[in-house]
């Protein structure tokens, strides 16, 4: 079944809008792990030569988001628990101290944003609920005032953004996950430095552990053959 990938208008910017098409049909699950990628099938869904998709796969292979398959085309990478779980123990560190200074600015979320990560979450929309979340955590990374805390941030954040997109697939916890973010949005407003740095900590720890949880049992489920 082939992934429902948006075609993109040629730009001097292609390679790169490729790449993002690419990697948000994986990071949503529509190319699943395993699934191959043929160059010649993704020019025609986005409408574009094969030379930029060729380009785009060789910086999806050189970030670790596609193999080598054997035969023709790419394979998309599986999800390796014990990196993912390296990468979320850095991410709960950055966040922490992000939540701190940010506390201490008095920074103020806006409860709109809550809300539709809420309502994202109801209705089961896995990029909507991404795209909150992501928007949730940049606000306090800007407002802690320390530009290097995203900017390390970045450097994992899609292989973050693809764990984040497997696990709200099939986690029951989608609404709590909301509450948790609404218990650090309140810490923070009210400048309890404490509170919201220990909250945003045990939030990605949680994280973690329950990503970690699920992969595990899904990689458990696989049938010998499958397992990479």
């Amino acid at each position: 079944m082939n992934p429902q990938l948006i075609k993109i208008e040629s730009s001097p910017d292609l390679v790169d809008q490729v790449y993002r098409s690419l990697l948000d049909a994986i990071s949503d699950g529509s190319l699943a792990p395993g699934a191959r990628i043929m160059q010649e099938d993704i020019a025609e869904q986005l409408a574009v030569s094969r030379q930029p998709v060729l380009q785009a796969l060789r910086l999806l292979k050189k970030d670790g988001f596609v193999l080598d398959a054997p035969g023709r085309g790419v394979l998309v990478a599986p999800l390796d628990v014990g990196w993912l779980v390296h990468i979320y123990q850095v991410r709960s560190a950055l966040d922490a101290l992000a939540a701190r200074l940010a506390a201490r600015a008095r920074y103020q979320v806006d409860p709109k944003l809550i809300s539709q990560g809420r309502a994202a979450a109801r209705a089961g929309k896995v990029k909507a609920m991404m795209a909150a979340d992501v928007q949730f955590h940049a606000g306090i990374y800007a407002a802690s005032g320390n530009p290097l805390i995203a900017q390390s941030a970045q450097l994992h954040w899609q292989h973050i953004r693809r764990a984040m997109g497997a696990v709200l697939q099939v986690s029951t916890m989608r609404e709590s996950i909301w509450d948790e973010h609404a218990a650090m949005a309140e810490a923070i407003g009210r400048g309890d430095e404490n509170a919201a740095e220990a909250l945003t900590r045990q939030h990605g720890e949680d994280a973690s552990r329950n990503l970690a949880g699920l992969l595990t049992s899904a990689l458990m489920r696989q049938p010998q053959g499958e397992r990479s």
